[in-house]
C-alpha cells in the first residue's frame, strides 16, 4: 500500500502573502484550451449529474459512457504537466483554481474556515434555496456559533450518538418492513424501495416517528433541492422554503422522543446551544440533505458486498459477534461506507473560497478564488495507490493522518461534516439488519474485485435477497 508522506517538503509555505502579490508572483494557469477541457471533463459532469440532487438519466449516462473516470484521468494529465499546482483556470470574470497535489488537499481542508472559507459563492448560491443561514455557508461569528449547534447536536466528537440505542428501535422497524416488502416482490430490491426505507429511519431519526411517510416534506426538499442545482440562475421560491422551515419548527416545538428534534430544543431550553429559535432550525435540512447521500453509499455498500463473499462472511461474523450490543459499532460495516465514500463520492467536488491572498511554493492566489478539490482524483490515484480501484476496508482500520494520503470522503479539517459518525452508525446498522438476515446477489451489474469502476449508478442497482 502506498502512502506518500506528502507534508515534509513544504513547511516553508507561509498561511498567507507578505511577499509579492498575486499579480507579481502568480500561480500557474492553465491554457484556455486547458481550461476548457478541465471544464468539461471534471466541471460539467459533476454539474449535470446534479450537486445538490441527483438526476438519475444523467448519473446513468456518466455511468454508460465512463466520463468520470476521464475526469480521473483529465486531472491526472494536468498534475503531470504542472506538478503541485494550484493551477488557475482561465475563466473570464472569476477566479478558479484545482487542486493538484496531496499537501494542497491538507492545508486547504485544515484552513477553513481561514483562509480557506468553507462559504463558497456557487455553494451558497445553491443552498440559499433551502437553507440559506446554515453553518455550511456561513463565515465569521455566524459559523462558528452554527457550527457548534451542529457538532452538539450531531454529537460530532463521538464514534456512537448519544441517542444511539433512542435510534435503534427505528432502524430495526424500517429494515424489517423493507425486508417484508422484498420478499413480496420475490426477493427483488431496487434503489426506490431501499431509498424509501431509508427515508421513513432518516425522517423519524431527525423529526420523530410521525413523520415517517412525510412525503410532503421529502418533495418538499426535493423541489428546492433540484432548484438549487440551477444556483443563481433559479430564484428562489421563498415560500417553498418556508414552507419546509415551518415544518421542520413544528416538529422541533412537538419534540418527538427519541427525536434530534426533540434534542434540539430540549438543548435550547437548558441554554446549552446558542442561536435563534431560526437559525438553528436552519440547521436541520442540511440533515436530510446530507442523508440522501448517506443512502446512496449504504446501497452501493451492499453492492461492494454482494461482489466480495469473503468480506460480507466477515461482516456477517462481525453481527453475530456484537448482537448483543443495543448500538453495535460494527467496523467492518462503517469501514465499508467508507469505501463506498472513497470509490463513488457522493460529493465528488469540494469547495472552499479564498478571504485573501495565499501565498503557495509556485505563486500566489488571489483573494476571492473558488478552491476546487476533486476527491475522485485523489481517491482513484492509482499513480499513487495501489488499492485505488479495488474494495479495499482496511484503509480506514485506524484514524487516519495528515501524513498520509488524503482520503477525504467525509472532507476534512475544521469543516469535516459534524455529522459523519451519525450517518456511518445509521447506514451500518441499517445495512447489517439486511445482510444479517438475508443471502445477497447482485443482479444488475458484474463487479470486477481488482477494477471497480470509477462511478456505480446507484439508481439502476438491482439485488436478490433471500432467507439465509
Amino acid at each position: 500500500m502506498t502512502h506518500p508522506n506528502t507534508g515534509s517538503h513544504r513547511a516553508v509555505e507561509s498561511v498567507y502573502s507578505n511577499g509579492p502579490s498575486a499579480v507579481q508572483n502568480p500561480l500557474p494557469q492553465a491554457s484556455i484550451a486547458e481550461t476548457a477541457k478541465i471544464l468539461a471533463d471534471v466541471q460539467l459532469p459533476t454539474v449535470a449529474k446534479g450537486p445538490i440532487i441527483r438526476r438519475p438519466r444523467v448519473v446513468a449516462v456518466v455511468e454508460r459512457m465512463g466520463l468520470e473516470a476521464r475526469a480521473v484521468t483529465r486531472m491526472q494529465d494536468m498534475a503531470k504537466k504542472y506538478g503541485q499546482g494550484p493551477l488557475l483556470l482561465a475563466v473570464p470574470g472569476r477566479n478558479m483554481a484545482v487542486v493538484l497535489d496531496p499537501e494542497h488537499v491538507h492545508r486547504v481542508l485544515e484552513g477553513s474556515p481561514e483562509p480557506f472559507a468553507t462559504a463558497e459563492t456557487l455553494k451558497r448560491h445553491a443552498l440559499k434555496h433551502f437553507e440559506p443561514k446554515v453553518a455550511l455557508t456561513s463565515h465569521g461569528s455566524d459559523r462558528a456559533r452554527r457550527r457548534e449547534t451542529n457538532e452538539q447536536l450531531l454529537d460530532h466528537s463521538h464514534h456512537i450518538h448519544r441517542m444511539a440505542e433512542q435510534f435503534m428501535p427505528a432502524v430495526r422497524q424500517e429494515a424489517a418492513e423493507l425486508l417484508e416488502r422484498v420478499d413480496a416482490a420475490g426477493g427483488r430490491m431496487d434503489y426506490d424501495m431501499y431509498f424509501g426505507a431509508w427515508f421513513a429511519l432518516v425522517n423519524r431519526v431527525v423529526l420523530g416517528d410521525s413523520y415517517r411517510e412525510d412525503t410532503e416534506l421529502v418533495e418538499l426538499m426535493e423541489t428546492q433541492r433540484a432548484r438549487g442545482n440551477w444556483a443563481f440562475f433559479r430564484p428562489v421560491d421563498t415560500s417553498a422554503r418556508a414552507a419546509i422551515l415551518t415544518r421542520i419548527e413544528q416538529a422541533v416545538d412537538g419534540a418527538e422522543p427519541g427525536s434530534l428534534a426533540a434534542l434540539m430544543k430540549q438543548m435550547e431550553s437548558k441554554g446549552e446551544i446558542d442561536g435563534s429559535r431560526e437559525e438553528n432550525i436552519q440547521q436541520i435540512p442540511q440533515w436530510l440533505f446530507a442523508f440522501d447521500p448517506a443512502g446512496m453509499a449504504g446501497y452501493r455498500a451492499l453492492a461492494l458486498l454482494a461482489s466480495h463473499q469473503d468480506r460480507l462472511d466477515a461482516v456477517r461474523y462481525q453481527i453475530a459477534d456484537q448482537q448483543l450490543a443495543e448500538a453495535p459499532p460494527l467496523p467492518l460495516l462503517r469501514a465499508t461506507v467508507l469505501e463506498s465514500l472513497r470509490l463513488w463520492a457522493t460529493t465528488p467536488m469540494i469547495l472552499r473560497e479564498t478571504t485573501r491572498e495565499v501565498e503557495f511554493d509556485h505563486g500566489v492566489m488571489p483573494a476571492g478564488t473558488s478552491v476546487l478539490i476533486f476527491a475522485p482524483f485523489f481517491h482513484r490515484d492509482d499513480a499513487n495507490l495501489d488499492f485505488a480501484h479495488r474494495f479495499a476496508p482496511e484503509v480506514w482500520d485506524h484514524q487516519r493522518t495528515r501524513e498520509e494520503w488524503p482520503l477525504v470522503p467525509f472532507s476534512a479539517g475544521p469543516g469535516i461534516c459534524p455529522g459523519r459518525h451519525l450517518v456511518l452508525l445509521l447506514t451500518s446498522t441499517f445495512i447489517a439488519q439486511i445482510v444479517g438476515q438475508r443471502s445477497i446477489d447482485l443482479l444488475s451489474h458484474s463487479l470486477e474485485p481488482d477494477n471497480l469502476p470509477v462511478l456505480l449508478d446507484n439508481f439502476s442497482l438491482r439485488f436478490h435477497l433471500s432467507g439465509r
